[in-house]
């Protein structure tokens, strides 16, 4: 059994749509804290770290990244939460929020292993790359860039919130469930050499194959993982409460499959839980089925 700590991260200043800072209160709805002791864990919950309103999140933006200023700064405090979590032997769950706080909460893990010369693994499941940097993206909002600041690229205050970058290298990254690139976001991937798994692999192959490779590769010369997972990797029939939905993703068993193989791995060392919007969603359905998935990466079974 593990010593969990809850982490809230309210940030909505990654995206245009508005809602996704209630995220982490939708889940807390579904008894997540509940759920997760009944499993046998000891959970603390620190609740929220502070993200200022939008209205007072302008200063540093620079043009090609909406609020990246204040964005540096949530990420900066989040790092040093999910740090010291570790640091305390807790496992680090965070709430979100919009994707851009995984600049903060996976640099903060990284900097704990590379502080006892090891490296962190990275399983981002989602359905869309978040490799842009400002200089690339079309729209600027910053939940589309954490995974290239996390490799080093784009803007070097956010991609150095927790120490050097890059935080993590591309050859310990796995990328699972794309459906959604952009020019840029593929130019990138091959650039750096991402380990990439997409729906049609997953499609074609089943997830127990894609995710057997996907873990193998993440797992090489690392010392522990975590996992990223952005609710729209999950098709908006059973995931509608997401800001960015895009048709074609993972079914209910295949999300639960994901968690559960990760669960089976033994070496999940945090997660971050991101992108649920309760004012896009139908009687919080995206919030109770995160609830669900986090507790299947926490060993929930059938059996």
């Amino acid at each position: 059994m593990r010593s969990i700590r809850i982490i809230g991260a309210p940030m909505d200043l990654g995206t245009a749509r508005r809602g996704v800072d209630m995220g982490p209160f939708a889940m807390r709805y579904a008894d997540l804290r509940e759920r997760l002791e009944e499993l046998g864990h000891t959970v603390e919950d620190r609740g929220n770290i502070e993200v200022p309103f939008r209205e007072d999140a302008d200063r540093g933006a620079q043009r090609g990244a909406r609020f990246l200023g204040a964005i540096t700064e949530v990420c900066a405090v989040l790092a040093t939460q999910t740090r010291e979590a570790l640091d305390a032997a807790r496992t680090p769950l965070v709430l979100g929020g919009d994707h851009s706080i995984a600049a903060g909460s996976i640099a903060g893990a990284a900097a704990h292993f590379a502080a006892k010369g090891g490296r962190l693994g990275l399983i981002w499941i989602d359905a869309h790359g978040d490799l842009n940097t400002p200089g690339s993206s079309r729209s600027g909002n910053v939940h589309g860039m954490p995974l290239a600041h996390l490799l080093g690229e784009g803007d070097e205050l956010l991609a150095s919130v927790a120490g050097p970058a890059p935080a993590i290298r591309a050859q310990d990254v796995a990328l699972v469930g794309i459906r959604d690139l952009d020019d840029a976001e593929r130019e990138h991937i091959a650039a750096w050499s991402v380990p990439t798994f997409t729906m049609r692999a997953l499609d074609e192959r089943g997830v127990r194959a894609v995710m057997t490779e996907a873990i193998a590769s993440a797992s090489k010369d690392t010392t522990a993982l975590w996992a990223s997972l952005d609710l729209d990797v999950v098709d908006p029939t059973a995931a509608p409460g997401v800001g960015t939905p895009v048709q074609g993703g993972m079914t209910f068993r295949e999300a639960h499959l994901v968690m559960e193989l990760l669960a089976d791995t033994g070496r999940i060392a945090g997660l971050d839980v991101v992108e649920v919007n309760p004012v896009l969603d139908a009687h919080n359905r995206t919030a109770e089925l995160a609830t669900q998935l986090i507790l299947s990466v926490f060993g929930k079974r059938i059996l």
